[in-house]
């Protein structure tokens, strides 16, 4: 009969960064620069990246890694930054905005201001939630022995001085 092991869940975080006045398309070339990297070598990708979009995609990417870290601490669990991956990002396209320019001969030419929605998720690599799970079952497995002694020592405490008053009250 197989035993069924407990894994631990996979710590992520998400980050959304909405009407980011940049066009879809040019976003998505910096975007697919850091798919399925690590967070820290995406950072550094993005931080030399000579493209305007890039400050705001490295934005959403460090709110992503504060978000995975505030659902690390809410769960009680530790996270290693370094082991966090760029797991999916993607842009959509916003709304557009509808502007007039003037033409020759009194007409007026309309143009269109693209806006964008970047979504940049980062996740635990498999191998880290393994590792975390491992330590987690050590620790625990660690201080049963200490709770015990602890226990113990507490009873053998409370013996002698309850000894101690019985004694008291004898030679009073």
């Amino acid at each position: 009969m197989a035993t069924a092991t407990e894994t631990p869940a996979q710590i992520k975080g998400l980050a959304q960064a909405k009407f980011i006045h940049v066009s879809p398309q040019k976003a998505r070339l910096v975007v697919d620069l850091i798919r399925g990297q690590r967070a820290e070598h995406a950072l550094q990708t993005l931080r030399f990246t000579k493209k305007r979009a890039a400050r705001d995609v490295e934005k959403t990417l460090r709110s992503a890694i504060a978000n995975a870290e505030r659902k690390a601490d809410d769960a009680g669990e530790s996270l290693d930054v370094d082991a966090l991956f760029v797991t999916h990002c993607f842009v959509n396209e916003g709304p557009r905005w509808k502007r007039m320019r003037t033409a020759p001969m009194g007409r007026g030419f309309r143009y269109q201001k693209r806006t964008s929605h970047i979504v940049v998720e980062v996740a635990e690599h498999l191998r880290a939630t393994a590792d975390r799970a491992r330590v987690a079952a050590e620790e625990a497995e660690a201080s049963k022995g200490v709770r015990g002694a602890v226990r113990k020592a507490r009873k053998a405490i409370e013996k002698r001085a309850k000894e101690a008053q019985q004694q008291k009250s004898k030679k009073s």
